[in-house]
């Protein structure tokens, strides 16, 4: 009974906020301060209406713990970017310089061995 229940709930908030932006879309005659507020109104009243529910309430719980786990990130320093910054620069120069190198080296090797145009 409660699946059906929250499948309403569900659905009145979908519906409060398709609404409410309908409201902002065929309200023109009036100040757009209100036609934004039916809106943001709209809004408030379905994330209420839909946290009632238990799939509502089960997000709301992944939610707090999301922001739990956000908070035990170790965010490196300011020297520990620079650093790991400078390290993958130098080693994109090195990698491209010794393409380059074997670049050089098969186009001698077939070029100039194989097909003889160096001569």
């Amino acid at each position: 009974m409660s699946n059906a229940i929250d499948k309403v709930k569900i659905l009145g908030a979908v519906f409060l906020i398709v609404a409410g932006v309908a409201a902002f879309y065929t309200i023109d005659a009036t100040s757009e301060l209100l036609r934004v507020g039916l809106l943001v109104l709209s809004i408030i009243l379905a994330i209420g209406v839909s946290l009632t529910s238990v799939p509502g309430q089960q997000a709301w719980a992944f939610a707090k713990g999301a922001r739990g786990e956000f908070r035990k990130i170790v965010w490196p320093t300011r020297r520990d970017t620079v650093q790991s910054t400078l390290i993958v620069i130098i080693m994109v120069v090195l990698i491209g310089l010794f393409l380059w190198l074997l670049d050089q080296i098969s186009f001698w090797v077939i070029y100039d061995l194989f097909l003889q145009i160096g001569d």
